[in-house]
């Protein structure tokens, strides 16, 4: 899930098949209960891998997303700069 602004995903890339989520919506829309929540919030055991910019905020939001039951939430470190400096994958 990239968590990234527009305008960063716009300037610098995405990441193929990512969810895209914005910080403000995070916790309703991974929540397997809400009215609201993303086709993919299918359950508590979902497995999500959270992705900012720099590995900062990726590493709250993967923290919210725990302290809300989803146990099986992390991030990647370095976020989407060391994703992009590791060769992996993105498209412009």
């Amino acid at each position: 899930m990239d968590t990234r602004s527009a305008a960063q995903r716009a300037d610098d890339g995405e990441v193929p098949g990512a969810v895209v989520v914005e910080r403000t919506v995070l916790e309703w829309r991974f929540d397997p209960v809400c009215p609201f929540k993303l086709t993919e919030a299918t359950g508590y055991d979902l497995r999500v891998i959270v992705l900012c910019a720099h590995g900062f905020s990726s590493s709250l939001d993967a923290a919210s997303l725990q302290d809300m039951g989803l146990s099986r939430a992390t991030d990647v470190i370095g976020g989407f700069e060391a994703w992009k400096a590791a060769g992996l994958p993105t498209t412009t």
